[in-house]
């Protein structure tokens, strides 16, 4: 049996014939540029997180980039971020000129650990970037309670978390993104709703945020008049042809992650008896939607090469904290700084999961893996 990491051809081959026909429709008409179809699919993003304002970008990295910007971030400001996520949330901030400053990880779900936020915090602290790790969210409450305190902006990194939520004081499903000041997401194509290509998002309530945003990411212009530019902005627009095709995904996000949460459901279930192994851990009044199913394993290496021998695809994301970059080599850190990130890193071993994945799948996945270990 084969089983790949991911599968992003069988999701694409549903929608194939709608698709083809809205990408159509573009050509035909040459509305290529922040088009009828962008603004349509901004709404509908916009009214599927229950936000305001949203607006389309060139990719996750650039929603985090023009957030910052737009709360005024730069030269001398420092940004709080997990030191265990993917490397753009910190080159986001050092794009701005600030300086991202590192914290730990919680050990059960791998997100910032807010009990060591406040350590870091000091009077050129700005920002806080809470990312929602494998489609986890983050501890948002705890997060936004620490932000107030301390008059700090927060922002949402939720590429790998579309959809995801958690329960608020009246009981209701809030979905992340809208929770902070500013969410950001991306369309790389292995995401829950991923494009065709790059692509980004960001969401937020406040319009005065919205409205320097909309100016960022389009060279600094508003209104009718292309030639006039108020600020220094960014060509960093969300193309129709990519709109197409996520108005279309959008509309099976749920019953895709759904899917994918069966899946996790099934590969917990069957792991839960294995002491060698560590599965993932959900979070009470929190709905995790899977992009990852990460385990933790003594022997990650060897295990992943077993499995690959059983033509089934695995990840390591991620095999090396943000403080072990070379890219961050002159903050200064060193190993053991981020002990809980630096143990994971080394043991975590991510398994197949996609919303195509099928039960047999799963069960071979797991006796593959209890035989490797």
């Amino acid at each position: 049996m084969n089983v790949p990491f991911i599968d992003v051809k069988s999701q694409n081959a549903q929608l194939m014939r709608q698709s083809l026909a809205g990408l159509k429709k573009v050509m035909q008409a040459g509305d290529f540029i922040l088009g009828a179809e962008v603004k349509g699919f901004e709404q509908d993003f916009a009214a599927f997180c229950n936000g305001k304002f949203a607006l389309g970008v060139n990719s996750g990295t650039d929603a985090l980039f023009l957030s910052l910007l737009s709360l005024g971030i730069g030269p001398g400001d420092e940004v709080i971020c997990p030191v265990y996520t993917y490397i753009a949330t910190a080159l986001s901030i050092s794009y701005t000129g600030a300086k991202p400053v590192f914290v730990d990880i919680d050990p059960r779900t791998y997100n910032l650990d807010p009990t060591k936020i406040e350590k870091k915090i000091n009077q050129k602290t700005k920002a806080i970037i809470a990312v929602h790790l494998y489609g986890q969210p983050a501890n948002m409450p705890e997060i936004m309670r620490i932000a107030k305190a301390h008059k700090l902006k927060v922002i949402e990194d939720a590429a790998q978390a579309h959809a995801a939520a958690i329960k608020n004081k009246k009981n209701q499903w809030q979905k992340v993104g809208v929770i902070g000041d500013i969410g950001c997401f991306s369309f790389y194509p292995t995401k829950n709703l991923g494009g065709c290509g790059d692509g980004g998002l960001i969401l937020t309530n406040d319009k005065r945020i919205y409205e320097k945003l909309h100016m960022l990411r389009d060279q600094g212009r508003k209104g009718k008049n292309r030639y006039l530019h108020f600020l220094i902005g960014y060509n960093s627009r969300l193309d129709s042809l990519q709109a197409v095709i996520l108005r279309e995904k959008l509309k099976l996000l749920e019953i895709w992650n759904a899917a994918r949460r069966k899946s996790a459901q099934l590969y917990s279930q069957l792991l839960k008896d294995c002491s060698q192994i560590t599965i993932p851990w959900e979070m009470e009044n929190y709905k995790h939607v899977f992009h990852i199913y990460p385990v933790l394993l003594k022997n990650r290496n060897q295990a992943q090469k077993n499995l690959a021998a059983k033509n089934i695809g695995t990840g390591i994301v991620y095999h090396r904290p943000l403080h072990l970059q070379a890219a961050y080599k002159s903050l200064g850190h060193k190993k053991n700084d981020f002990p809980i990130a630096e143990s994971v890193s080394e043991r975590v071993l991510c398994l197949p999961m996609h919303s195509n994945l099928n039960n047999q799948q799963v069960e071979y996945v797991v006796a593959s893996l209890k035989q490797a270990i």
